[in-house]
């Protein structure tokens, strides 16, 4: 049974872990998203709208230290081995479950009739995050047990995990500063859906032979579950009204819309001509945090205890022969580690990321209507640079973590075939893989702009076995500003 419910929770970890980085879309100007990742970046049309839930959707999937295959293949071997090796002692610490998602719900954008160098963007979209660590020790004492582990510390500190829903809501200004510089900052407010976050714990289970017993079990425990809009879910459930979905549905959306959790955050981001064809450009996203005080229900465990089992003293113990020593025994151990549940509110910060680039751009456009061009708002005589069809570079990304910074590089290649086709092709390598080919195509077919973009190509031969995939789509109606 133990190692049943070992399974199952390692079963359904791998179903939910996803990673942030969108090193396809970044830097991608052709793009209204590309906004999204970089308040700076170039911006080359006059105004644009997202189809609503259409306009911007993303997902990504992946597992730092096992793949799916590694345990279901066909391959002959018995799986309580493969469970045992490849994942209760071949993942570390280190290796994580983690991910995102994003869906824009609404979002649009408009250039500045009074001063044109502005472009200011604006929407609603909904993300949900969350991460979780790989528990080796508490693993490795569910699969094994103590018995044969005497004096082995477990260490309760390996549990890290954190994650959230949330409603953005946000407003930005992009502007071109003067023919080298163009910067833009994005303000957020936060509506928290639902937040649960263990990042703190520490302690540690040893069993070591007893005095009085054989052998003698000691917890020390400095554990805190956090969590918020998850109590309301789980009343509606339990209470068995028939309108459970409908229930849950309206309390997601109020919390959604202003109805919980709320928060502050900025998008900072820029774009640096360091001469007519090399381009620096960075940004730094979510830096800003969320204040817990709606539906919220905590759980800490704190304390020490050293039991050697049930002790029964005789002849004292026939004295009462209806007592329950087992139930003395949890009253003790209780006593000692006392397991308290509170309503306290609590602050978050975002998930941070960093994105930079190096670009250099190539092979000048002919000068036709249809090349795109990426230099400033209106071609004209006073143009500091031309339109480029090519590009290729260098993109760094980093996301700050509960065990520390999380990093990955990328190699990309874009080409512009005019303004009506756009394709970027990446490599990237990060704690996932290190075989991450990537490929992104824009079409803009009159006013309307359309995108998709896919990562870890390689991989889909056999998706059981991959360690990471994404995928990205939008549509969106825009106006350039030659029209």
């Amino acid at each position: 049974m133990r190692r049943i419910l070992c399974l199952l929770a390692f079963s359904i970890g791998l179903g939910w872990g996803l990673a942030q980085n969108k090193q396809i879309l970044y830097d991608f100007r052709e793009i209204p998203q590309a906004l999204m990742v970089n308040p700076g970046t170039r911006t080359a049309y006059n105004w644009y709208a997202g189809i609503p839930m259409l306009s911007g959707i993303s997902f990504q999937a992946g597992s730092s230290g096992i793949s799916v295959n590694d345990i279901f293949a066909d391959d002959g071997l018995d799986i309580n081995d493969k469970i045992r090796d490849r994942a209760i002692f071949g993942m570390s610490t280190r290796d994580e479950l983690s991910g995102t998602y994003q869906v824009e719900l609404l979002s649009g954008g408009f250039r500045s009739r009074n001063r044109p160098n502005d472009f200011y963007s604006f929407g609603i979209y909904n993300e949900g995050d969350a991460i979780g660590y790989w528990f080796r020790d508490l693993a490795i004492l569910a699969w094994e047990g103590n018995a044969d582990r005497l004096g082995q510390r477990f260490d309760l500190g390996h549990l890290k995990t954190r994650g959230e829903m949330l409603n953005v809501f946000h407003f930005g200004i992009n502007r071109r500063v003067n023919n080298r510089l163009t910067a833009g900052v994005r303000a957020k407010i936060y509506s928290g859906i639902i937040s649960f976050k263990s990042t703190r714990n520490s302690g540690y289970f040893v069993t070591q032979p007893g005095q009085n017993n054989l052998l003698a079990n000691t917890l020390r425990a400095d554990m805190l579950l956090q969590t918020s809009g998850l109590e309301s879910i789980r009343q509606t459930l339990s209470d068995n009204g028939g309108n459970e979905v409908q229930a849950i549905r309206q309390h997601l959306l109020k919390r959604g819309f202003f109805g919980g959790d709320l928060g502050l955050g900025v998008d900072l981001g820029f774009t640096y001509a360091l001469n007519g064809q090399l381009e620096l450009t960075a940004s730094l996203l979510d830096l800003g945090f969320m204040m817990h005080s709606g539906d919220v229900r905590n759980f800490s465990l704190a304390g020490q205890a050293t039991v050697e089992g049930v002790e029964v003293i005789l002849p004292d113990a026939l004295a009462d022969p209806n007592r329950d020593f087992w139930q003395d025994l949890v009253d003790e151990v209780e006593g000692l580690i006392p397991f308290d549940e509170d309503n306290r509110s609590y602050i978050s910060f975002r998930p941070t990321k960093l994105y930079s680039s190096l670009r250099y751009n190539f092979g000048e456009a002919d000068g036709t209507a249809g090349a795109w061009c990426d230099c400033s708002y209106r071609v004209n005589s006073r143009s500091p640079r031309a339109g480029y069809r090519n590009a290729v570079g260098i993109q760094l990304y980093a996301i700050n973590r509960p065990r520390g910074p999380q990093t990955a590089w990328t190699l990309f290649y874009q080409r512009n075939f005019g303004r009506i086709l756009g394709m970027k092709a990446t490599y990237t390598a990060d704690k996932f893989t290190q075989t991450n080919l990537g490929l992104g195509v824009n079409l803009q077919a009159g006013p309307v702009n359309f995108y998709v973009m896919a990562d870890n190509l390689l991989a889909y031969r056999n998706i059981a076995a991959a360690n990471y995939a994404s995928f990205q789509i939008g549509l969106n109606i825009l106006s350039w500003n030659a029209n």
